[in-house]
């Protein structure tokens, strides 16, 4: 048996596994050795009639020798039968050898069942069939050499012993040949043992080997089967990647062409994700994603292929005929889910969806435009108030070109002075005394003409440049500020707007608060104006607000009745002031419920301490209907347009010498 060359002990598994494969040999072998010793033994009866006739003893001997080779062709079957090889081969092996000793001693046997036996005379042919049955076995029982000298080591013995005590010199020469004969085949059979074992090992490692393999590349397989997963599969949400995207849209893009169809892509994006990651932690985050993976799943319902693209940004492929009239109802299904609040640290919170649309081959043939288109679209849902869905247009890519010249140039805009703050006026529509101003950005491209005020925003916001834009609001706003005593308007304010969105990005009263420290400007004259939106989002704008309240600067609520303000939060935050929507003063002297809900209004602000401002007056008719709805302040075309700061000294001596012709 083959050892460890360091220990120099056997492997017992192997060990078994080497007398399993000797028993198996051996018992396979069997009846062809029983058949040829049963031919041997009756050719060796047939000789000794020659000169002597049958006799007795000799039939005697035959049957010994049939009966053991039965006895042993009986223990085969049982062998067998039991699977005694498998489970117990040592056993086995031994009780073959048994058999295999049964049939040697019967052969032994045979010098002493010839009467007269003459060992140098005729009956010396006998020793031939018994040293050649001998060897015989010994070749046919390479296996195991404990069986196949079971056998033959005693025929042997008996020739040795009766050439020995025939007292003659020859028969001692001729049992020292036997036993020279005996030496070989007993080293034969030992070799060939060894050579059988080892050649047992071979295979035996080799199978291992194999099975090793082959299990490895099980394994591999498995490996890579999960790696595949892993490759094309979202690991947080469970929703397929952007890699397994890519290859979807592709494939649909393609199948779609076959067979005519449309294919509709819908882009995806959380409103203001960024700040529950800043407010709540990464945690939170992950499982506001987790909960709208598992709502966009429910809304689709397996009728189109989900991703996740990256961060907060998803994608849903639908494909067939009417792919575009699916991708709109999908659409409202996904906000109307998405409406529904998300329980963060036991609070509940709005996580908002604005969702983009392109249609292959409507809005575009390949899928790097087609995704492109959806992405215009879903910029438009975003910058047109969010929570909604937006279809691709073709104007959008002129606007989309315009828009990332806009960014492109904005860093060097602001750095060069080019972005501007005009002023417009607001009034006191009881005194007509100025009470205040509003900043607006302005900005005259060179190439492109005018850019609105709302292009400036989104592409500062786009840049990463919004607190460098507010902050040159801001900077014009003080400088005004510090010039309007020596104008004759101590107690006017200056307002700036700021958008909700810019409190997701950096802390805008820290950096109020550096600006009006520099130029020495009281708070309390310094308005900052915000849409309803940001009120309704404490979450991300909550802190802020408040450190706004604290600093001492005036609190404005732009476009009051536009959204669904809470009262709650309007009186929590202490606001100054709210400036109406200008829809509501459209028409205002015709309109009975547009005066019904100024007054309204007027009387609310008047409840909570807050003075009500009216935009978007364009004439003196407008102006009167608002007096007697309540409404105190006003600003619009009508009392002055936008202007730079170096144009409001003369334009405001140029008011008052008009409202003094006026009185006279």
């Amino acid at each position: 048996m083959e050892a460890d060359l360091k220990t120099g002990k056997t492997d017992p598994a192997l060990e078994v596994d080497v007398k399993r494969a000797q028993a198996s040999i051996m018992l396979e072998r069997l009846p062809s050795t029983l058949f040829t010793n049963a031919g041997i033994s009756a050719s060796a009866l047939f000789v000794t009639t020659l000169n002597r006739g049958l006799t007795f003893s000799a039939s005697m001997w035959f049957a010994a020798v049939i009966v053991s080779l039965v006895l042993r062709t009986v223990m085969a079957a049982i062998l067998k039968q039991w699977e005694t090889v498998e489970q117990e081969p040592q056993q086995a092996l031994n009780v073959m050898a048994v058999g295999a000793l049964l049939s040697g001693t019967a052969w032994a046997a045979l010098p002493l069942s010839v009467p007269n036996f003459e060992p140098l005379g005729g009956d010396s042919g006998l020793y031939l069939i018994m040293c050649g049955t001998a060897t015989g076995a010994v070749l046919m029982g390479v296996g195991h050499s404990p069986l196949s000298l079971a056998f033959a080591l005693p025929p042997l013995a008996a020739v040795m012993f009766s050439l020995a005590v025939s007292g003659q010199v020859s028969g001692w020469l001729l049992a020292l040949n036997v036993l020279a004969l005996t030496m070989v085949l007993i080293r034969s059979s030992r070799t060939s043992e060894a050579i059988f074992i080892s050649n047992v090992l071979a295979k035996l490692k080799a199978t291992a080997l194999a099975d090793s393999l082959s299990s490895a590349n099980s394994d591999i397989l498995r490996a890579n089967q999960r790696l595949e997963v892993l490759a094309n599969c979202d690991p947080l949400t469970g929703l397929a990647n952007r890699a397994a995207f890519n290859t979807a849209l592709s494939a649909g893009i393609s199948a779609a062409v076959v067979r005519e169809e449309q294919l509709a892509l819908l882009i995806l994006d959380l409103d203001r994700f960024k700040s529950i990651n800043d407010t709540l932690g990464h945690g939170a985050g992950d499982a506001v994603l987790v909960e709208v993976s598992d709502r966009l799943r429910s809304a689709i319902n397996g009728k189109g292929v989900i991703a996740r693209l990256g961060g907060d940004e998803f994608a849903v492929i639908f494909g067939g005929r009417d792919a575009h009239g699916l991708a709109r109802a999908q659409a409202e299904r996904i906000l109307e889910h998405s409406r529904q609040p998300v329980m963060l640290e036991g609070h509940p919170t709005i996580v908002g969806t604005s969702i983009g649309i392109a249609i292959f081959p409507d809005h575009a043939d390949t899928a790097e435009d087609l995704f492109s288109s959806a992405d215009m679209a879903l910029y438009r849902a975003k910058d047109g108030g969010r929570r909604q869905w937006r279809e691709f247009e073709p104007a959008f890519r002129s606007q989309a070109d315009r828009r990332h010249q806009v960014e492109q140039a904005l860093g060097d805009a602001l750095a060069a002075g080019d972005i501007e703050a005009w002023f417009q006026p607001q009034i006191d529509l009881t005194s007509r005394e100025i009470v205040g101003f509003e900043a607006l950005v302005r900005w005259h491209h060179p190439y492109l003409g005018p850019v609105s005020p709302p292009e400036i925003v989104a592409a500062a916001q786009a840049a990463n440049l919004p607190d460098r834009l507010t902050a040159t609001v801001a900077e014009a706003a003080c400088r005004l500020l510090a010039r309007l005593p020596s104008l004759g308007l101590p107690r006017a304010t200056v307002a700036i707007n700021v958008s909700p969105r810019e409190f997701d990005l950096y802390c805008v009263p820290s950096l109020l608060d550096r600006i009006t420290a520099a130029h020495h400007i009281d708070p309390a004259l310094f308005e900052i104006e915000i849409t309803e939106e940001a009120i309704l989002d404490t979450l991300v704008s909550g802190e802020q607000l408040k450190h706004i309240e604290r600093s001492g600067y005036k609190l404005a609520v732009d476009d009051f009745g536009a959204g669904h303000s809470s009262l709650a939060y309007l009186v929590q935050l202490k606001v100054d002031r709210l400036k109406l929507d200008r829809r509501f003063i459209t028409g205002i002297r015709a309109s009975r419920q547009n005066q019904e809900i100024v007054g309204a209004m007027a009387g609310l602000g008047r409840a909570l301490s807050m003075q009500v401002v009216m935009e978007g007056v364009e004439s003196e008719e407008e102006a009167e209907a608002l007096k007697p709805l309540g409404i105190e302040i006003a600003q619009g075309y009508f009392f002055g347009r936008p202007m730079p700061a170096e144009r409001i000294p003369g334009w405001i001596e140029s008011r008052r010498a008009a409202l003094k012709r006026a009185v006279a």
